[in-house]
């Protein structure tokens, strides 16, 4: 089983399985952030939207740490790629967030590219073994389901795609709800 990659943006299935249910609607909130952050330069990646002080930058660089979290470290036991393997777990809360500021737009796309693809094959290792039924203990002592961490993925980035169409709008007016492009049926083959 591999994810299937196409134009435009994947549409969860209407009628299927849990697993691919589930990574559909995954994958399309991923391909929304992308889309919000796509096409900005490093200015662009660090305005604000009003008293906020987040940016679309720390948005990637927080997402990409959460991707590299739940999928990497705490889904497949791994230890976690640079930069988050010189961290402490929760040693500066919100690092991520603030420090995108040092970073050039280039980095920090290929940071949250590369930490998905990574999450992308976590995935389909468990999902080819035991399902969305495996259950891992994360290093807090939590027992979950591989289920529960793509529930709580799609609301992480359901909650940030929100903040993440703010932001855009306040760079340079662009709104939507989807990318560009037509909807194609997500497959998990």
């Amino acid at each position: 089983m591999t994810y299937v990659e196409a134009p435009g943006y994947p549409e969860p299935p209407a009628i299927g399985g849990e697993a691919e249910t589930l990574l559909g609607s995954l994958e399309r909130q991923r391909a929304t952030f992308a889309w919000k952050c796509s096409g900005l330069d490093d200015a662009g990646l660090r305005m604000r939207a009003g008293v906020s002080a987040m940016t679309l930058g720390g948005l990637l660089k927080h997402l990409a740490y959460i991707e590299d979290v739940n999928f990497t470290g705490d889904l497949t036991g791994a230890d976690l790629p640079a930069p988050w393997r010189d961290l402490e777990r929760d040693a500066e809360p919100g690092w991520e967030w603030w420090s995108a500021a040092d970073d050039d737009a280039k980095h920090l796309r290929e940071l949250w590219e590369q930490a998905v693809g990574r999450s992308r094959r976590a995935v389909t290792e468990v999902l080819l073994t035991t399902g969305v039924d495996t259950v891992y203990t994360a290093p807090d002592g939590s027992v979950l389901t591989l289920r529960r961490l793509l529930v709580d993925m799609i609301e992480e980035y359901a909650r940030h795609n929100g903040h993440a169409d703010l932001i855009r709008e306040a760079v340079d007016g662009l709104v939507g709800e989807d990318p560009p492009g037509p909807a194609y049926p997500f497959e998990f083959a």
